[in-house]
């Protein structure tokens, strides 16, 4: 059965460019399933690199705070930190460019909701671009709204889901857009990882992260913070940390 007919994505969206599929099309095809390698722990966090800048060590939360600079109210315990549903998105008061990203992850363990309503958050790179966070083991949707898409724009290469309550990781590796006045000069270009697994690679993105809507630039600050998405689900975050890119010989 096609997704469309699951009731699955969308149908009255912009044609993506140099695309077939509409945004959120629900006729784009699933990603191929893959088991991931095994993770290192499922109990306790690895170690962050030695120049590591830390954003969240799993007892420490006075690096957020909620998107109108309010205080952070979503919980922390046990070495995570969880989603308050219906308090809002935070950010990190540390702000960024081009960087080395790591975050681990786990959508709840008792499965509530399907398609875009199960273990849905989202981590936004520089505030605007969506990594997407949903729980997508057996648990299909619109192909560019899947775990790991590029929200919008691009489905994963591959559906590289642990179960859920399981702790999952995201490895980035993101050069933020270029400008020149009002001009872009560079697209924004993500490599993506998920737990060990390639699932973008150089890609460049569109633009901003929008819903139902074609991705576009406009000229924006050339740093910016780590957003985490509260979609009214209690998915959990931790061992959060960036390395910038910055200080090597290009040439």
């Amino acid at each position: 059965m096609a997704a469309e007919k699951k009731g699955l994505g969308y149908d009255d969206t912009p044609v993506l460019p140099g695309s077939v599929y509409k945004v959120h099309d629900g006729n784009r095809p699933q990603p191929r399933v893959v088991a991931p390698g095994t993770a290192s722990t499922q109990q306790q966090a690895g170690r962050a690199p030695s120049d590591a800048v830390v954003l969240f060590d799993g007892v420490d939360g006075s690096g957020w705070e909620h998107k109108d600079g309010s205080a952070l109210k979503w919980k922390i315990e046990n070495g995570y930190m969880e989603v308050v549903p219906k308090t809002g998105n935070i950010s990190s008061k540390k702000q960024f460019g081009d960087c080395q990203i790591h975050i681990e992850w786990a959508a709840p363990a008792e499965v509530s909701g399907s398609s875009q309503g199960r273990g849905n958050s989202g981590v936004f790179l520089m505030g605007l671009y969506e990594v997407q966070v949903l729980d997508c083991y057996d648990n299909p949707t619109y192909a560019d709204g899947t775990t790991a898409a590029l929200y919008g724009q691009y489905p994963p290469l591959v559906n590289a889901c642990r179960k859920p309550g399981e702790w999952q990781a995201y490895d980035i590796l993101w050069v933020g857009p270029k400008f020149n006045g009002d001009t872009l000069v560079c697209p924004a270009v993500i490599t993506v990882l998920h737990n060990g697994v390639v699932v973008h690679h150089g890609a460049q993105l569109q633009g901003p992260t929008q819903h139902k809507r074609l991705a576009e630039y406009k000229p924006q600050p050339a740093t910016g913070p780590l957003v985490l998405q509260d979609h009214g689900n209690p998915v959990r975050f931790r061992n959060i940390w960036y390395r910038p890119l910055t200080g090597y010989d290009a040439g």
